[in-house]
């Protein structure tokens, strides 16, 4: 395992060597191009030499038109590789932008994902701008994307939960696969969408029967007897016929024809960049089981996964000449279209299915490589210790990961059957609901199978509910103390049903007065604790502190402090045990210039 600076200057050194690679392909370009047009003009001259002033035979020509092919299918293939080789030197930049906390504002958001009913992706800022899928999401996919948005969603049992670091720790290292599949994809998350090839590849299709095949074979081979015995100088009257004849035998074909015909276009595009993205896949070696158990996925009857999409794709390809006027003939001797339709149809009806399947399994390759990479690029965030009983957040040198590692202040937090509950308390701006967020945050990252910020971490999977950014709704007609209630009604009603429980409440029914605040915050408190959940809850009323005198609760108090120098305040944002001395907030109103 590397640490930090041996990661980056990894990245570094490749990123310079895939700047220099763009250099060179760049220059390699602009020499092609040069040569292209000198090519092309030259066969002008020498054409007009030839044809006009008879200076020498046409045939001349033929030499300059084939340079001319030559460099057009040399320059597209170094099109391909400079395009590839940006995509790479991105790769690398990006990474060291995340290493080095200038990654906000510059990656994948995920906040289609966002939902307001979710118990804990909105006040633990998992999606949107600045969020942990941002930092996180590499995925070159909608796929990618919407597995790991889904792993950052729901915690995941314990033994998935290995399995996935397992898979994480051998992806790591992995430089050079990581940047393949990051290269191949660049453009697939706009152009692959999962549910147009869904919908295309689930469409009924029932396979071509032999009988079928066989018949329009034996068309094809007379109407090529046909064709040569109209070239051999005895006309195409018989060849027209059969023609007509052909699409006649075929009428009953004719719908199911058109039906392929109207729906090969959505795909095609889409398959090339899938192909590339499953071949990588397809063709690496790992050690990790579930690696080889998602591998083993894109292989069927012994055929690959890509094999059978590149084969689609050909049979499209061959499919759009008939788009071509010159091909018209071609196409009905041969009944090109006819051939071609069958079998787009027969490989529909024997890989539909697995296309989807082909396409979860890159979901989940890729949310793992996202995973990964942060692994690499965080080498000092250990993978968390994984328990199968009791209830235990053990978490030694805790720090928010979506913070600058120097600016995170660490601390420790210890719940278990003995403590179940930290009662926190202290000034505005100390540090308390940070720390919930940290907590929270850091538990979203071990549940997903990743690295957490912390020196240990040792946990058992817990369901996530969170209070700590209530919003009112003016569409709705939802007040603030109406949406926090609700929400607080959701996160009891999982601790019932989906124990054990994590909550992190902070600063709970703030909207209504004292009396009732205290009354009803300590009644959620011990419906929560009753059903055996564990959390965090912050508290500005000082009476609520004294929830932790009760034996049965197993709650404790702890506080974070504020000093003032010369007017200033200074926070250090060390948890302390007790429960917090003083307040800050006339000094606060004070150095905003309110006159208190």
């Amino acid at each position: 395992m590397s640490s930090p600076s041996m990661s980056h200057a990894e990245y570094s050194r490749r990123l310079e060597e895939r700047r220099v690679a763009v250099q060179g392909l760049s220059h390699r370009h602009i020499v092609f191009g040069r040569a292209r047009t000198a090519t092309f003009l030259g066969m002008i001259v020498l054409g007009w030499l030839a044809w006009h002033d008879h200076l020498f035979s046409a045939w001349w020509l033929t030499l300059p038109a084939v340079m001319f092919i030559a460099l057009l299918v040399g320059h597209d293939r170094l099109l391909r590789l400079l395009e590839k080789a940006k995509r790479a030197e991105e790769f690398y930049d990006q990474g060291l932008r995340r290493m080095g906390d200038r990654w906000i504002g510059m990656g994948v958001r995920g906040e289609r994902f966002v939902t307001a009913e979710h118990p804990y992706t909105s006040d633990l800022d998992i999606f949107g701008r600045g969020s942990l899928f941002e930092l996180l999401c590499t995925a070159r996919t909608q796929m990618g994307e919407a597995t790991l948005a889904a792993w950052l969603s729901a915690p995941a049992d314990s033994a998935t939960i290995r399995e996935r670091q397992s898979a994480v720790i051998d992806l790591r290292d992995r430089l050079d696969f990581r940047e393949a599949t990051g290269a191949a994809g660049a453009e697939a998350r706009s152009n692959l969408q999962p549910k147009v090839l869904a919908d295309w590849s689930l469409e009924s299709s029932e396979p071509i029967s032999p009988k079928v095949w066989a018949g329009v074979a034996t068309l094809m081979a007379v109407n090529i007897c046909a064709a040569v015995w109209g070239l051999a100088g005895h006309g195409y009257y018989a060849l027209i016929v059969l023609v007509l004849l052909d699409w006649g035998l075929l009428f009953r074909q004719r719908q199911g024809i058109q039906q392929v015909l109207l729906t090969t276009d959505r795909p095609a595009q889409q398959l090339s960049l899938l192909s590339a993205l499953l071949s990588h896949i397809e063709t690496s070696e790992f050690d990790s089981d579930l690696l080889k158990d998602l591998q083993s996925h894109l292989v069927f009857d012994g055929k690959r996964a890509s094999m059978q999409i590149a084969k689609l794709q050909a049979l499209l390809g061959w499919l759009n000449l008939r788009e071509q006027v010159l091909f018209l003939p071609v196409d009905a001797v041969l009944l090109w279209t006819v051939q071609l339709a069958f079998g787009v149809q027969n490989w529909r009806a024997a890989n539909g299915s697995r296309l989807m399947e082909w396409m979860r399994t890159l979901g989940e390759f890729e949310a793992l490589i996202s995973l990964a990479a942060y692994a690499y690029e965080h080498p000092d965030d250990p993978f968390p210790v994984i328990l199968e009983s009791g209830i235990m957040l053990q978490a030694t040198g805790i720090a928010h990961p979506l913070l600058p590692l120097e600016q995170a202040i660490r601390n420790d937090v210890n719940i278990d059957e003995a403590t179940r509950c930290y009662i926190i308390s202290g000034s505005n701006m100390s540090g308390k609901s940070t720390l919930m967020r940290t907590t929270g945050v850091n538990m979203v990252l071990a549940l997903a199978g990743g690295p957490v910020r912390a020196e240990r971490f040792v946990l058992t999977p817990m369901q996530i509910g969170a209070s700590l950014r209530t919003q009112d709704s003016l569409q709705g007609g939802i007040s603030r103390f109406y949406a926090e209630i609700q929400r607080l009604r959701q996160i009891v009603d999982i601790g019932k049903t989906q124990p054990p429980l994590l909550f992190l409440l902070d600063e709970i029914l703030h909207g209504t007065n004292s009396h009732d605040r205290r009354l009803g915050a300590e009644a959620v408190l011990r419906s929560l604790l009753r059903e055996g959940a564990v959390g965090l809850l912050t508290t500005h009323d000082l009476s609520l502190t004294q929830i932790a005198s009760d034996p049965e609760l197993h709650a404790i108090n702890v506080h974070f402090e504020d000093t003032i120098t010369e007017g200033k305040m200074h926070f250090d944002y060390h948890l302390r045990p007790g429960v917090v001395t003083r307040s800050n907030a006339i000094e606060l109103m004070r150095a905003v210039g309110l006159e208190v």
